[in-house]
């Protein structure tokens, strides 16, 4: 499902939950064609620093909650993804992965020599190799989170959001969401979200920001741009980038649990306000923001020439 602009673009801006139903029979994972952006940038950091995206808290066991993801990613996207209860199997990429962590590979891939995928799964440890697959065939990351006791134990997280997986693992909703700015609205919403999320029905929410930074991949120890140099140093307004995240709940209610999946996306800006009256939305929200949120967003230097840009591409009906 692409990003709902009009509906997560609102003013006055708030740090709230946002949460709204998905419709039923609408599919919450996105299959990812071989040498895509994503399962490029996935490939880079499962293949060089898998530890920071692949985290579990010790002696958790994940392989029930996964089994069930790659049986939901079969309902949904029969023709890119195959379980049997055993092995899942990446169509499109031409991998299978059995639960004891078996690589097999199907076919020659499109992707460079066409073994990409099957070679970084292989140098992953065997009880992470299936998440690998799965990271790998979907846009998506995922967390797994536990609805009795709001915890988060297990994370496949490759293209985090300028915050550190390795941070979060076995850490309670509350406490990852501690150092959000004007945080308030969605510590006192946790207990609510929580029922939500362990219910039958499935929920999604939109989160948005505009950045310099070029990358899916924003892991802090990795992009930390204020070690070499100021943010917003050498990128201009007009050149900055519309980092979106559509966020969905798979309940597993029968286990007490739920996967959260994230899928980011990177346009420029100028193409995500195509239009006066994006220009004038996404003005006025960052407008409402508070000296806190943007600062925490990394906004705090550029939000008068910013603000000035968005005014002149609304007022002018096009590019300005």
């Amino acid at each position: 499902m692409p990003f709902d602009f009009d509906a997560a673009v609102l003013a006055p801006f708030r740090m709230q939950p946002g949460l709204r139903r998905i419709a039923a029979g609408t599919p919450q994972l996105t299959p990812i064609r071989p040498g895509s952006r994503h399962q490029r940038e996935k490939l880079a950091v499962l293949s060089a620093f898998w530890p920071r995206a692949l985290c579990a808290q010790p002696g958790f066991d994940a392989a029930p909650a996964l089994a069930e993801l790659c049986a939901h990613a079969a309902a949904e996207h029969p023709g890119a993804w195959a379980w049997d209860g055993d092995t899942a199997t990446a169509r499109w990429q031409g991998v299978a992965v059995a639960r004891d962590g078996r690589v097999a590979r199907q076919a020659s891939g499109a992707f460079g020599p066409g073994d990409e995928v099957a070679r970084c799964l292989q140098e992953l440890p065997a009880a992470w190799r299936l998440a690998g697959l799965v990271a790998l065939a979907f846009a998506e990351d995922f967390a797994l989170v536990d609805t009795g006791t709001g915890c988060i134990p297990w994370l496949a997280v490759a293209l985090p959001s300028h915050w550190a997986p390795e941070d979060k693992v076995g850490r309670h909703f509350t406490e990852v969401h501690g150092p959000v700015a004007d945080n308030a609205l969605l510590l006192r919403a946790t207990q609510g979200l929580m029922r939500l999320v362990a219910g039958p029905e499935r929920w999604e929410r939109f989160v948005w920001t505009v950045t310099d930074h070029p990358r899916l991949h924003a892991h802090p120890v990795h992009e930390a741009p204020g070690r070499w140099r100021p943010r917003w140093q050498d990128t201009p307004v007009a050149s900055a980038w519309w980092r979106t995240e559509h966020q969905t709940f798979i309940p597993l209610a029968a286990r007490g649990q739920a996967w959260f999946t994230i899928h980011v996306e990177l346009l420029p800006l100028a193409q995500a306000v195509a239009t006066p009256g994006r220009a004038a939305a996404l003005h006025d929200a960052l407008a409402s923001m508070s000296p806190a949120v943007l600062a925490y967003r990394g906004l705090s230097t550029v939000r008068e020439p910013l603000l000035a840009w968005l005014r002149a591409r609304a007022a002018a009906g096009g590019p300005a």
